[in-house]
């Protein structure tokens, strides 16, 4: 693993971009392959009061989140459930998923995700 050197930054110093077909939904990759990570990818979302973004699923790709602060609903298969700050979501690869902040706080959570070759998303709403 030689060349790899350790990476601390500030999430504020990370350029937040709009996330693909979401409203009022915004993300920051913290930790990535232009920091020389090799296998995670650590991202951070924030989803405004009235955000959403609409159902989605990755064919090939897990997604492992934590909710550090506010409350969202999160569609995950057939299922809603309500998640808030301090807790763990774990979405199996090829599970259609959704969020929406109905709420009048912001939602902030992280999202690791595998270093793939490819990061394929099928949208399942318009």
């Amino acid at each position: 693993m030689g060349g790899m050197k350790p990476v601390v930054k500030q999430a504020a110093s990370v350029e937040a971009r709009p996330v693909e077909r979401g409203e009022k939904a915004f993300i920051q990759v913290l930790i990535g392959p232009e920091d020389g990570a090799p296998h995670f990818i650590t991202r951070k979302f924030t989803l405004l009061p009235g955000g959403r973004i609409p159902k989605h699923k990755h064919p090939t790709i897990e997604h492992e989140q934590y909710v550090l602060s506010g409350r969202m609903k999160v569609f995950l298969g057939d299922e809603v459930r309500e998640v808030a700050a301090g807790q763990a979501v774990y979405i199996p690869p090829d599970t259609p998923h959704a969020y929406v902040n109905e709420g009048d706080e912001p939602v902030e959570f992280l999202c690791v995700i595998p270093k793939t070759s490819a990061y394929a998303t099928e949208w399942l709403e318009e």
